[in-house]
């Protein structure tokens, strides 16, 4: 399990200030919901916490270590637009992070190791509900099942922190809701780390262990490039939460030598 350390961290693109003195400590195996208005740099935290961005000050820790100063296997991310390969069948699609960090040459494994791949694909497409799906392509999967394709993609080399950017925000209610409890079933089983983008309140509060607003204090035309967003309220949730009950009583049953899993 992973915890991570922001310190403060400033984000500024030339004379325009994004995000000022965001400082907070996340416990490992939290799950990190992140709320505010269109434009006040949660997705540019994210991006922060991925290394396609770099803090203008202030520093990001994993687990006490200065971050990698580029993308990294232990961390993975999910977008609101699908982000899957046409022109790959599914099994394929998730295939492919492990022949590309396998074979870095040529991107493509052969025989036997391809063999091996494609039954670790095969097995994180039956995590996420997609084992019946495993030949067809994109084009052939709704729109839920190309996002559990795309959580599949982003899970199948076992990161150790999972970022997610208003994922699920293109979803018809109910298929969201049951991605919603897929996400959670993942996430305790995988003990990750995870860090989610939403605008949607009932669904950071449904699924986050805790809730940080990021919003700009300092409204005044003159003050728009001079400071940026910082935290305005952070809420560690209930733990008599529904979703939180569940959990409590499959780790409780653990811990009786029980087998309960979390339903769905």
């Amino acid at each position: 399990m992973t915890a991570v350390s922001i310190r403060n961290v400033w984000k500024a693109y030339d004379d325009q200030v994004v995000l000022e003195n965001i400082s907070f400590e996340v416990s490992p195996h939290s799950f990190v919901s992140l709320v505010g208005p269109s434009g006040c740099g949660k997705s540019t935290f994210l991006r922060m916490v991925l290394s396609q961005e770099t803090p203008t000050r202030g520093s990001i820790l994993v687990d006490g270590t200065p971050l990698a100063s580029e993308p990294m296997p232990d961390r993975g991310v999910v977008f609101q637009k699908y982000s899957v390969y046409p022109h790959l069948t599914a099994l394929e699609n998730v295939a492919l992070g492990l022949e590309l960090e396998r074979s870095p040459l040529l991107g493509r494994l052969f025989g036997a190791r391809r063999r091996a791949a494609l039954e670790e694909a095969a097995a994180g497409l039956e995590a996420v509900g997609l084992a019946p799906a495993r030949d067809k392509y994109p084009s052939q999967l709704s729109g839920g099942m190309q996002q559990r394709l795309a959580i599949a993609q982003a899970l199948i080399k076992k990161p150790r922190i999972l970022l997610l950017d208003e994922p699920f925000g293109a979803l018809d209610p109910g298929i969201r809701a049951d991605i919603h409890d897929l996400m959670l079933d993942l996430w305790w089983n995988t003990k990750m780390t995870v860090f989610m983008v939403s605008h949607d309140l009932r669904e950071a509060f449904y699924l986050g262990t805790r809730v940080i607003a990021f919003d700009r204090t300092r409204t005044r035309p003159e003050e728009q490039d001079a400071y940026g967003a910082t935290i305005t309220f952070d809420i560690p949730l209930d733990p008599a939460d529904p979703i939180k009950k569940r959990i409590r009583a499959a780790e409780e049953a653990a811990a009786k030598g029980l087998d309960l899993p979390i339903p769905g």
